[in-house]
């Protein structure tokens, strides 16, 4: 468990600056044909940089995620694990706060969302409904691979192909 009041302020304030210029909170859905529900919902912090130093900072100081390199050479770090997000990016953030109004409200939506999963009421149609007005305008909408109405047409064929196997199942 990160023990957030035990890093330094220095460095505390140095990667909350940094992430709030170059870092990013995501959510993002991929289709699952072997998942109970059709839709995997993630949350991720993620920053990308040429230099591996300064993100090797974020894995020690936060206590996990992953570096990888890409094959342009930009080095990326990612908490993408739903649990290393509530108890270690959250409160870090939390305690580190952002300067940007732009990374405040990202960040504000990012908690929202982690508290919906949490909750697992992102695994009802409702729930990802509330899932797509939160992330709307994070990241000044940034690009999307499914847009909200392919979601929620998968969903809705979904909900109803699972209402008529239920139905199925008790006659």
């Amino acid at each position: 468990m990160l023990r957030v009041q035990e890093i330094p302020l220095e460095v505390g304030w140095y990667l909350t600056g940094f992430a709030d210029g170059e870092g990013s909170f995501n959510v993002s859905f991929r289709p699952r044909k072997d998942y109970g529900f059709p839709w995997k919902i993630s949350l991720c912090f993620n920053i990308s940089q040429r230099d591996s130093v300064i993100l090797s900072q974020y894995k020690r100081h936060l206590g996990c995620g992953t570096m990888r390199q890409r094959r342009d050479g930009v080095w990326y770090y990612e908490v993408d694990n739903l649990v290393a997000i509530r108890e270690n990016v959250i409160p870090f953030f939390k305690r580190f706060g952002f300067r940007s109004s732009k990374k405040k409200r990202d960040f504000a939506k990012f908690v929202k969302l982690a508290e919906i999963m949490e909750q697992g009421r992102h695994l009802t149609v409702e729930g990802v409904e509330e899932v797509l007005a939160i992330r709307h305008d994070m990241n000044d909408g940034g690009k999307r691979r499914y847009t909200d109405a392919m979601i929620l047409e998968t969903l809705r064929a979904w909900e109803s192909s699972e209402t008529a196997r239920q139905t199925a199942d008790r006659g």
